[in-house]
């Protein structure tokens, strides 16, 4: 590959940084300026203009498409200003990148694959990769977007972010990664109804062909690369459980909104545990949003009872109850969802309960010590509902976790005010840290950024045939030794600025695990030696 080719390679090119010599070699000595400028001198010219925007998504657009052009400098930039750009890049303002698609579309950084057209899947594939050996393949199917639902072919955008995060936290190979629109329709009628709209202009299709093309995908994905991770993101609530249950005992697969989230918050959780000095005997929970995340969360926190604690299954999944929009969820509703049964409690475990909607009458009543919003309902969190949950316990887990911002069930500032400071709080989105009585509460981000890099990457470094249920927990356990429980106002989580230390610790310990349970492909003698040596950087 030389000349032009070469400068259009955004995983080869190196744009200025190019020395004297390695621009004879590649054919493009004629194609760039005299000067030879590092990595460093770049990023100062690609930061200033990033400061120079004063919108968000137009900060995301500049960063993205630098990202399309020469991956070295987008992810040099990352490390120098993670905790600055991972808001831009990815969760909040990827929402705005992903509702606006049709307006910024200017070239695909994705493959797409149309369920119209099953046998081009190993093409589509093939044309992205070009040859390269793929580790992480990355899939959306775009009707569950973060908070914002269905957004078809237009949800492309969360997978730029989402490998951004990637490479940025866990240093990934961005050249050994996937992306992959799967375009099955959209039940969006703005979509439909528009004449801009890039992807497939039918409802979405569901049932035998929606299941018979996920089969095609993966099966020609794994002839392809069949030793790559599967990572399914933002899926919606009627095929996102089913797939990852369909593929999870078979497949080295992930589904980030079911175990990702799930693992993030069971971190805080054990954080928690530790600076408040309860055990697992005190945990009860209550999630509000009982759709993938909410019941994956749940999942999650139940296993780590049982697989951590030493509970009954029964017992530990009584501690748990969930709320949808139609109120607490009790046994012989109509309508639940698999994942919603199971959690079900018997009505008269409620007998007092005069309103199942009444969320504050529900903490009352069923008393948690954890509170977990995914339910995309601004301020559901009032001060009602808040101040019920610390008159039942002295040290809650509050965690208004829905995204984009605006979306979220409370502010952190609100919580900590309602709660005299008693209460943990973990956010979806950034949050300032809150000033109350003298003391400093740093926020803690509910992200799944801090979980899922590191997850994926001990697992292809610990050369994993499957991700296990004690896999995640050993992420979620890795890093709450990062948390000083001696400090006023600490956060439960460890904060996005530590993102590459948080992923190292993850990865280590996930593919410790992985060799621990006997479910590697071949011996790894090193972890920590393996996550290094894997570990790509934009200088090298």
């Amino acid at each position: 590959m030389t000349g032009f080719a070469t400068l259009k390679d955004s995983f080869v090119n190196k744009g200025i940084a190019y020395t004297a010599d390695e621009r004879v070699a590649a054919d493009v000595d004629g194609l760039l300026p005299a000067a030879v400028q590092s990595l460093d001198l770049q990023e100062q010219v690609m930061y200033a203009r990033f400061q120079s925007f004063d919108k968000d998504i137009e900060k995301r657009l500049y960063l993205m498409s630098v990202c399309r052009e020469n991956r070295r400098l987008f992810y040099h930039g990352m490390a120098k200003h993670l905790t600055e750009y991972m808001p831009i890049v990815y969760a909040p303002t990827v929402a705005q990148s992903i509702q606006r698609y049709d307006e910024f579309y200017f070239g695909s950084d994705v493959a797409y694959v149309s369920i119209e057209h099953p046998e081009r899947i190993k093409d589509a594939l093939r044309q992205y990769a070009q040859d390269r050996d793929i580790d992480l393949i990355v899939a959306t199917d775009g009707e569950g977007i973060l908070g914002i639902g269905d957004w078809g072919a237009q949800g492309a955008e969360i997978l730029t972010g989402k490998l951004a995060v990637y490479t940025a936290a866990a240093g990934i190979d961005p050249a050994r990664v996937l992306p992959v629109m799967i375009d099955v329709g959209t039940d969006r009628k703005e979509l439909l109804d528009n004449p801009h709209y890039v992807g497939n202009r039918f409802p979405r299709v569901r049932g035998q062909r929606y299941d018979d093309f996920i089969e095609t995908f993966v099966r020609d994905s794994l002839e392809l690369y069949p030793d790559a991770l599967l990572h399914w993101e933002d899926f919606g609530r009627p095929c996102a459980a089913p797939i990852l249950e369909r593929y999870r005992h078979d497949v080295l697969t992930l589904n980030d909104d079911i175990q990702g989230t799930g693992v993030t918050v069971l971190a805080a959780l054990v954080a928690a545990r530790r600076i408040a000095g309860t055990s697992y005997d005190d945990t009860r929970i209550l999630v509000f949003g009982a759709g993938t995340a909410g019941v994956g969360i749940a999942d999650q926190l139940v296993d780590d009872m049982v697989l951590e604690g030493g509970m009954d299954r029964a017992d530990a999944m009584s501690r748990v109850a969930l709320v949808d929009r139609y109120g607490l969820i009790l046994a012989g509703q109509d309508g639940l969802t698999e994942g919603q049964a199971k959690y079900a409690h018997d009505p008269a475990e409620f007998a007092g309960l005069d309103d199942i909607t009444d969320l504050a009458a529900v903490v009352d009543a069923f008393k948690p010590s954890v509170l977990i919003g995914t339910s995309t309902r601004p301020g559901a969190f009032n001060e009602q509902v808040v101040r019920a949950m610390a008159s039942h316990v002295e040290r809650p887990l509050i965690c208004p976790i829905s995204n984009p911002t605006e979306l979220a069930e409370a502010k952190a500032a609100d919580v900590i005010r309602w709660t005299e400071g008693r209460a943990f709080v973990i956010t979806g989105t950034p949050s300032a840290p809150v000033e109350y009585d003298g003391v400093t509460y740093h926020i803690g981000q509910g992200n799944n950024a801090l979980m899922y890099p590191g997850i994926c990457f001990g697992a292809i470094v610990g050369r994993a045939r499957l991700i296990s249920d004690r896999m995640l927990l050993a992420a979620a356990h890795a890093i709450s030794g990062m948390i000083d429980v001696n400090e006023p106002g600490a956060a439960v989580l460890p904060p996005v600025s530590s993102l590459t230390e948080i992923s190292r610790r993850v990865a280590i310990a996930v593919a410790e695990q992985a060799i621990a349970e006997g479910l590697n492909r071949e011996p790894v003698p090193d972890v920590a030696a393996a996550v290094e040596a894997n570990t790509w950087h934009p200088e090298a």
